[in-house]
Parts: structure tokens; sequence; C-alpha cells
């Protein structure tokens, strides 16, 4: 099985930033893709960023230019870096992992952005 640790949410004013980080372990081998999904109260679970193995990266256009995600593969993690957030960022953030035609979730990780 595959396990997703993430780490690094908290509370952080508008303007501000944080690094959210997503470690993988378990039976993992041939990645397809690694990123982060959020889901704010009320609202469907929704893109953030993915990397994709041999085509790149994609971001939701609400976060483009704001966030960067990177991937060390030594350590199979995979890191969202978030600047300049804004209130609308407030959200549980998801990891994902697909491998094997399969879909892995982590636990969750709150970030609230708020004065």
């Amino acid at each position: 099985q595959v396990q997703l640790v993430e780490s690094g949410g908290g509370l952080v004013q508008p303007g501000g930033s944080l690094r959210l980080s997503c470690a993988a372990s378990g039976s993992i081998f041939s990645i397809h893709s690694m990123g982060w999904y959020r889901q704010a109260p009320g609202k469907q679970r929704e893109l953030v960023a993915v990397i994709i193995e041999g085509a790149g990266t994609n971001y939701a256009d609400s976060v483009k230019g704001r966030f960067t995600i990177s991937r060390d593969n030594a350590k199979n993690t995979v890191y969202l870096q978030m600047n300049s957030l804004k209130p609308e960022d407030t959200a549980v953030y998801y990891c994902m992992l697909t491998m094997n035609w399969s879909t892995y979730w982590g636990q969750g990780t709150q970030v609230t952005v708020s004065s």
C-alpha cells in the first residue's frame, strides 16, 4: 500500500507564504503524477497543481504566478510553495499520487489565510 503524509499547513496572514510537503511511502514505483488538491467549506475538491511524469506541471488559473509545485524524486516527496496567499486560498489541502491506474490521497492539511 501507499501512504501519503502532508505537513506545513497553518494560519497565515494575507500576503504571507506557506510551504506544504507530502512524503510518500510504501510500495512506490512508476509514479504517474503527484500533486495537490484543495477543498474549501461547501465547495468541491479542486486541482491546485500537479506534476505529471514526462509532461511537466499544471496549475489552477487561480494560483498561477503565486504557487510553485516541485518534487524530490529521491525522497518521493512533493512540495507546494504558496506565496501571496489570499483569504480565498483557505481550504484543506490534499496530496495526491497516481500510480498503476490507482489514486492515493493524504489525510489533508488545513491552510487558513486570515488577518
